[in-house]
C-alpha cells in the first residue's frame, strides 16, 4: 500500500554578511569570550545590516532551496514561513517572500511558535502536501532576532543571531514503508504556564511597542532536556527507530550545553549530532534550516539519510520530527 509523502526536494540558507564576535561583545557588554563559550557554545553569530528585513533573507535562503532542487519558483503552491521577528504586524512576511518570487498562484502565511517555528511549519505544509491538495511547497525559517534584543542585557544579546533557511518539499507517492523518504512522524507540544521564562515584553495589544526578549536562563535550561526527549521518545515509539538507526541529529541550535544534555540522556552518538551553534548562534525558527542546509552541502546528509530534528522555544513550545532524506 503505498504512502503520499512530504519529500525534501532541496534546501537552502543564507546568512547576514556581518558577523558578530563574542571579543566584539565584550567591547560594549559586561562579558568574555571565554565566558560565552563556555555557558553556550557560541563563538559568533551573524547580523542583519541596516534595512535588511526578514523577508530579504527568507527570499535569498528561499532562492538558494529552490536553485538546490533545480525548481523554479512558479511550480511552488504554498509558502509556510516560521518567524517571530516578521516585517511588519501585517501582511505575513511570507506574502513578500510569494510576491518577491513572481509567485501569483496558490497561498502562503506565517507560522509563529518562536524556536520551534520551523517544525510547526514542517508539520502545517506536511498536512498541506498529503492531503493532495498541493503539490510542492516552500518551508522557511527566517528571523531577525538583533532587532529585538536589549543589547545592554549581556544574559540574552550574546546567544542571539540573524539568518534563514528553506526547504522545498514535493507530495511523492512512496511505498509505504520504513524505507520511505520524506517527512516520516512529527510530534508538536506546547505548555502555555511557561510564558514568563522566555518572552517579548512589547506586542500590538500589550504596550504597542516591538518589545525586547527576556529569558530566566536557568529555567529555561531545566526544562529543555526534559521536553525535548519526552518529544523524541514519541517520535521513536511512533515509528520504532531508535538513537541507534539515525543517520543525523539536527537540534535547534540554541545552546551546546543543551544539545550536549539531550543527546547523551537519549544515547545519540556525538558524531551524529550536527552543530552550528558555534557560527551561528541562536537564530531560532530559522538554526534547524540552517543546520540542515550545512549538513547537506557538505556532504554530510545524503540521499536515504534518517534524520532528527528537535526544538525547543518560548511558550513554551516544543517538538520533534523523523524525516528521510
Amino acid at each position: 500500500m503505498t504512502a503520499l509523502r512530504s519529500v525534501v526536494r532541496g534546501c537552502g540558507s543564507y546568512l547576514p554578511a556581518e558577523t558578530l564576535t563574542n571579543a566584539e561583545l565584550a567591547k560594549t557588554v559586561d562579558t568574555s569570550d571565554e565566558w560565552i563559550v563556555q555557558r553556550t557554545g557560541i563563538r559568533e553569530r551573524h547580523v542583519a545590516a541596516p534595512g535588511e528585513m526578514t523577508s530579504d533573507l527568507a527570499v535569498a535562503a528561499a532562492r538558494a532551496a529552490l536553485a538546490d532542487a533545480g525548481m523554479d519558483a512558479s511550480e511552488i503552491d504554498l509558502i509556510v514561513l516560521a518567524t517571530a521577528t516578521p516585517d511588519y504586524t501585517f501582511p505575513a512576511t511570507a506574502t513578500t517572500v510569494q510576491a518577491a518570487l513572481g509567485i501569483t498562484h496558490g497561498f502562503a502565511f506565517d507560522v509563529q511558535a518562536v524556536c520551534s517555528g520551523f517544525l510547526y511549519a514542517l508539520t502545517v505544509a506536511d498536512k498541506f502536501l498529503i492531503s493532495g491538495q498541493h503539490r510542492k511547497a516552500l518551508v522557511i525559517g527566517a528571523e531577525t532576532f538583533s532587532r529585538i534584543l536589549d543589547w545592554t542585557d549581556r544574559t540574552t544579546c550574546v546567544l542571539f543571531g540573524d539568518g534563514a533557511g528553506a526547504v522545498v518539499l514535493e507530495a511523492q507517492e512512496q511505498p509505504g514503508l520504513a524505507s520511505d523518504r520524506g517527512l516520516i512522524t512529527s510530534h508538536l507540544r506546547s505548555d502555555g504556564r511557561h510564558r514568563g521564562k522566555l518572552f517579548v515584553d512589547g506586542g500590538p495589544s500589550s504596550t504597542g511597542t516591538v518589545g525586547h526578549l527576556r529569558m530566566e536562563g536557568r529555567e529555561v535550561f531545566r526544562h529543555a532536556v526534559g521536553m525535548i526527549t519526552d518529544v523524541i521518545e514519541a517520535a521513536f515509539a511512533a515509528t520504532g527507530e531508535s538513537a541507534e538507526s539515525i543517520d543525523w541529529f539536527v537540534p535547534h541550535q540554541a545552546n551546546r550545553r543543551i544539545i550536549d544534555a539531550s543527546a547523551s540522556k537519549l544515547g545519540i552518538a556525538p558524531e551524529k549530532v550536527v552543530l552550528t551553534v558555534d557560527v551561528h548562534g541562536n537564530t531560532s525558527a530559522a538554526s534547524i534550516p540552517l543546520a540542515l542546509a550545512a549538513a547537506r552541502h557538505d556532504g554530510r546528509i545524503k540521499d536515504g539519510d534518517l534524520v532528527l530534528l528537535e526544538a525547543m522555544g518560548g511558550g513554551f513550545t516544543w517538538g520533534a520530527a523523523l524525516l528521510r532524506w
